[in-house]
């Protein structure tokens, strides 16, 4: 998408925002009109308890005054780390419109029953697929997977699939949120919000590029 076309699209300058969670609502909508698959998607960094980092995609499930949503399996590296640790950041980079948001946060796990209600609106083979996946773990061969789906395919033939008890979701809590916008010459546009706490005012701050 050119520069011209992006600037067709409805645009918010994050200098006239007082709450970067909306702000950020209003940038995903329009994310979503112009990416071409997941505007949803974030790369999410976690570090293991050497301290060595990690990052992967994730695809981000709702976002609101509380924080970003996210669901993986608990048992998995990312689930174990962002239980030792309960920090982690992630970045959303939308191409098509030349935008980027930078989150950074506490984590703290979902309630089991908005996990519950979230799962249950999964497609059946995704729901079948969080029983029969051992994520992060060795697998010997993609038969030993696909035995697997189907041994919980047969276990789940007809009716309900609960949710593993081994698979829920992360909230991020934010304290930092950046905006950045793209701009000739590589004089972007950065615009930071942070707070000391969950429940601190916000305060924003424009930055050099």
């Amino acid at each position: 998408m050119s520069e011209s076309a992006t600037n067709s699209l409805t645009f918010r300058d994050p200098d006239s925002a007082d709450d970067p969670i909306e702000l950020f609502n209003e940038w995903l909508v329009e994310a979503h009109s112009a990416e071409p698959n997941d505007a949803n998607a974030a790369a999410l960094a976690t570090v293991d308890a050497d301290g060595m980092p990690n990052v992967r995609m994730v695809l981000l499930k709702n976002a609101d005054g509380r924080g970003f949503v996210f669901y993986t399996n608990l048992e998995s590296a990312k689930g174990q780390e962002l239980t030792a640790q309960a920090r982690a950041a992630m970045c959303f980079h939308w191409k098509s419109l030349r935008r980027q948001v930078r989150v950074r946060g506490k984590v703290e796990a979902v309630a089991h029953e908005e996990a519950d209600a979230y799962f249950a609106t999964r497609p059946r083979g995704s729901r079948i697929g969080a029983w029969a996946s051992a994520q992060s773990r060795p697998l010997e061969s993609r038969l030993a997977l696909e035995k697997s789906v189907a041994r919980y395919t047969a276990k789940y033939g007809v009716g309900d699939i609960p949710r593993p008890p081994h698979w829920s979701g992360f909230r991020i809590v934010p304290v930092e949120i950046e905006f950045w916008r793209d701009r000739p010459f590589r004089l972007h546009d950065r615009r930071v919000f942070r707070r000391t706490d969950a429940a601190g005012p916000w305060q924003s701050t424009r930055l050099y590029p």
